[in-house]
C-alpha cells in the first residue's frame, strides 16, 4: 500500500515539469511513509512512498527496476495471488530477487503486458514503463479501489493516487463546473469526474497506454458482464458456495508481515468478516468506535455481542463531538478534492486508532452494494411492487412533506424516509433512483450555484450522461440498481472513503467482499436471493446465520453515520456563520448564490432541517479546499 505519482513528456515543454517529480512525491507522505524514491529518465519520472506490508526488505522498494535496467514499476495496492504468479513464472525460469507482490507484478507485465491485469486478484493502482519502447502502461483495479488521477494534454501525460499530487506539476486551475453540479447532488465525485478541470479519474477496470504522441484507453474488465451468467442452483447450493468464497477471499487478505485486525462495527458485513478471520487468526484484535451521549448513532454494543461471541481481543474508541472536533482540521486537509460523505470523520477517526495497534485491517464494505443492503434497496423493492401500505403511504404525501424532518432522531428519520418515498413513488423507475441515490436535485444545486458557475454548466453533457447510466433501470430490476451502486456508489463514495482515510493514517484496509470472484457471484444470483418487501441481505445473512449472534439479526439498519446536525448548530455554528459561509467570503468567491445560501443557513437552525445539515457540510468540505488548493 503506497502512493504513486509521473510524468510521460510528449515534448520539451513537458520535460520542463520533470523536475516537479519529488516535490509530488512528497504531497503522498502520509500514504507511505516508510520511504520516498524517484526514477527520472530524458522523458519520463516516477516517483513512490512505501508503506511496508510484504517483505520488509529494502530491495523491495519502488520505483522497482528490472535486472537489466529496461523496465520500472511503481505500485499501489496488493497482489493476493501474488504466490500462485509466482510459482508459474519460476517454472518458466524467472528468478526473482525479492519476496514482494511487486516484483512478481513487474515481471508478468514484462511476459505479458496488459494481458496481465485478468490474472490479477487484489487491488491496485500501478505505472509501468518500458524503456525500449517508450511506452507507459497506467492500469486501476476493477473495482476502483484504490484511486487514480491523472491528466492529459499536448504537452505531457501525468499521474498521482491524489489529486494534490498532479497540482504539483503546476497545472491550470480551474474549477469543473459539472463536477460541482453533481457534487452539490450526491456529496462525492464519481469517476471519471474530479474538480479540477482537465484532471480525471481512470474508471475502474481500465488502463491507459501512453506512448511518445497519443494516450490509448482500453478496457479489460466489464462490471455489466458478471450480470449476464446466472447463477442456476437453489438458494441451499448458493449459500455453501458463496460460504466457501468468503471463507477465501478472506484468508487471502490475512496475508502480511506486519500486525493485522479487522473493524468491527457491530452490523452483519464487518461481523462476517471478523468472524471468519477469527477462526484464521490466533487473538485476532478488533476495532469499534462509539459515541458519548449520542444512542442513536451508537453501535458498540453490537460490536461488543460480535466480539464476545468470536472471542476477539476487541477495542472500542469511545468518542465525544469534542472528539470528532479536534480530528476536524485533519480530516478536512487530507481531501485534495471535495468530499462530503459526513461518514469520513467516524472512518478517519476509526483509522487513527486502529493504526496505534495494527497496520492492516479487514472491513465489510461493499457487501451493501453487492447484496442489497440499504434502505434504497428495500424502498425501490416496494416501489416496484407496491401494494396496499405503499400506496397508503403515497397517498399522505402533503402530511409527510408538512411533518418536521431529520436524520438526527428516530421519529423526524422516519417521517423523512416516508416523504421520500411517498415523492419518488410519483417518479419513473430511474427517476426514483437517482432521488434515493442523492442528496440534492437538479433544481436546487443549479440554485445554489452562482449565475458566473451556472455559464460554465454543460446541462446537456450532464443530461446524457445520467440518461446512459440510469438507462437499465427501465427494467425495474433490482440488481440493475445493483449494479449502479457498484458502478457510481461503491466507487465514487464508500471505497473512496475508505481510502482517503485509512491512508491518511498509513492503515491498509483490505475489502473482502471485493473479491472479483465474489463479487461475480453476488452478480450472478437472482435478486430473490437478496431482498424482497420485509428483509435485505438475505442470503449474506442466511449464510452465516450460524457463527454470528442472533442479537444483531434483530436491529435496524444503521449506516456509519454521525450526529453531524448537533455538530453544526453548535461547536461549528460560529465558524459557518462567520468564515466558511460568510456573506463577504460567498460574494467574492462568486462560486455560490448568497440568497440560496442564506436560506439554507436558516433552514438548518430550524426546527425542520431536513436534510440541510448534508448540503452545509458540503459547502463547507468545498470551502476549506477552496481555500487549500485553489485561492
Amino acid at each position: 500500500m503506497c502512493g504513486i505519482t509521473g510524468i510521460f513528456a510528449f515534448n520539451e515543454i513537458g520535460r520542463f515539469n520533470l523536475p516537479n517529480i519529488s516535490n509530488a512525491t512528497e504531497t503522498l507522505e502520509h500514504r507511505g511513509p516508510d520511504i520516498q524514491k524517484v526514477y527520472v529518465s530524458d522523458y519520463v519520472a516516477l516517483g513512490h512512498r512505501r508503506l511496508s506490508i510484504i517483505d520488509l526488505n529494502p530491495e523491495a522498494n519502488q520505483p522497482m527496476m528490472s535486472e537489466e535496467g529496461r523496465y520500472q514499476i511503481v505500485f499501489n495496492g496488493e497482489i493476493y495471488n501474488y504466490k500462485s504468479l509466482k510459482k508459474d513464472l519460476s517454472q518458466k525460469g524467472v528468478v526473482f530477487k525479492t519476496e514482494s507482490d511487486t516484483e512478481v507484478l513487474l515481471q508478468l507485465l514484462i511476459h505479458e503486458g496488459k494481458d496481465a491485469l485478468n490474472k490479477l486478484n487484489g487491488f491496485f493502482a500501478f505505472a509501468f514503463y518500458d524503456q525500449h519502447k517508450e511506452e507507459l502502461l497506467v492500469a486501476r483495479d476493477r473495482y476502483g479501489i484504490k484511486p487514480l488521477y491523472y491528466l492529459e494534454d499536448e504537452d505531457r501525460f501525468i499521474f498521482a493516487s491524489e489529486l494534490k499530487a498532479i497540482l504539483k506539476f503546476g497545472i491550470d486551475k480551474e474549477i469543473d463546473s459539472n463536477a460541482l453540479y453533481s457534487y452539490l447532488q450526491l456529496n462525492y465525485l464519481p469517476a471519471p469526474l474530479s474538480m479540477v478541470k482537465g484532471v480525471k479519474k481512470l474508471m475502474p477496470g481500465n488502463y491507459a497506454l501512453v506512448k511518445k504522441k497519443s494516450v490509448e484507453f482500453n478496457t479489460y474488465y466489464k462490471l455489466e458482464d458478471t450480470f449476464k451468467k446466472p447463477f442456476e442452483g437453489s438458494y441451499e447450493e448458493a449459500q455453501i458456495q458463496l460460504r466457501s468464497l468468503m471463507e477465501n477471499a478472506v484468508e487471502k487478505r490475512l496475508v502480511a508481515d506486519v500486525p493485522l485486525g479487522t473493524f468491527l462495527s457491530g452490523g452483519v458485513d464487518s461481523s462476517i468478516i471478523s468472524a471468519i478471520a477469527s477462526k484464521k487468526v490466533d487473538d485476532l484484535h478488533t476495532f469499534s468506535i462509539g459515541y458519548k451521549g449520542h444512542s442513536f448513532f451508537d453501535e458498540t454494543e453490537y460490536a461488543n455481542a460480535v466480539a464476545k461471541h468470536i472471542g476477539s481481543k476487541h477495542q472500542v474508541f469511545s468518542l465525544s463531538l469534542n472528539d470528532l472536533y479536534d480530528y476536524l482540521p485533519d480530516v478536512l486537509k487530507s481531501f485534495s478534492e471535495p468530499f462530503a460523505d459526513s461518514s469520513a470523520l467516524p472512518v478517519y477517526a476509526l483509522s487513527k486508532l486502529t493504526k496505534e495497534k495494527v497496520t492492516v485491517a479487514l472491513s465489510g464494505d461493499g457487501a451493501d452494494e453487492l447484496f442489497a443492503g440499504y434502505n434504497k434497496h428495500a424502498a425501490l423493492y416496494r416501489l416496484w411492487h407496491p401494494g396496499f401500505k405503499e400506496k397508503m403511504v403515497s397517498s399522505l404525501s402533503a402530511i409527510w412533506k408538512a411533518l418536521p424532518k431529520s436524520r438526527n432522531n428516530p421519529i423526524g428519520n422516519k417521517i423523512r424516509q416516508l416523504h421520500k418515498f411517498a415523492e419518488a413513488y410519483k417518479l419513473d423507475p430511474q427517476d426514483q433512483y437517482w432521488l434515493l441515490a442523492s442528496l440534492l436535485n437538479a433544481r436546487k444545486s443549479s440554485e445554489l450555484l452562482s449565475n458566473n458557475l451556472l455559464e460554465k454548466i454543460d446541462f446537456e453533457s450532464f443530461d446524457l450522461w445520467k440518461e446512459k447510466l440510469l438507462s437499465p433501470l427501465k427494467s425495474k430490476s433490482i440488481n440493475q440498481a445493483l449494479q449502479l451502486d457498484q458502478e457510481l456508489v461503491l466507487q465514487g463514495d464508500m471505497l473512496q472513503k475508505v481510502d482517503l482515510m485509512s491512508m491518511q493514517q498509513a492503515l491498509e484496509v483490505r475489502v473482502p467482499f471485493m473479491d472479483h470472484e465474489v463479487v461475480a457471484f453476488a452478480n450472478s444470483l437472482p435478486e430473490s436471493f437478496k431482498v424482497n418487501g420485509q428483509r435485505k441481505k438475505m442470503i449474506l445473512q442466511d449464510t452465516f446465520r450460524d457463527i454470528l449472534p442472533t442479537k444483531i439479526y434483530n436491529r435496524p439498519k444503521h449506516g456509519f453515520e454521525v450526529p453531524l446536525l448537533d455538530w453544526l448548530r453548535k461547536d461549528l455554528k460560529s465558524d459557518i456563520e462567520n468564515k466558511w459561509l460568510d456573506k463577504d467570503r460567498i460574494v467574492d468567491q462568486a462560486v455560490f448564490d448568497w440568497d440560496e445560501v442564506q436560506a439554507l443557513k436558516k433552514k438548518l437552525f430550524s426546527n425542520n432541517p431536513e436534510d440541510s445539515h448534508a448540503t452545509i457540510w458540503a459547502l463547507i468540505v468545498f470551502q476549506e479546499w477552496w481555500g487549500q488548493y485553489m485561492k
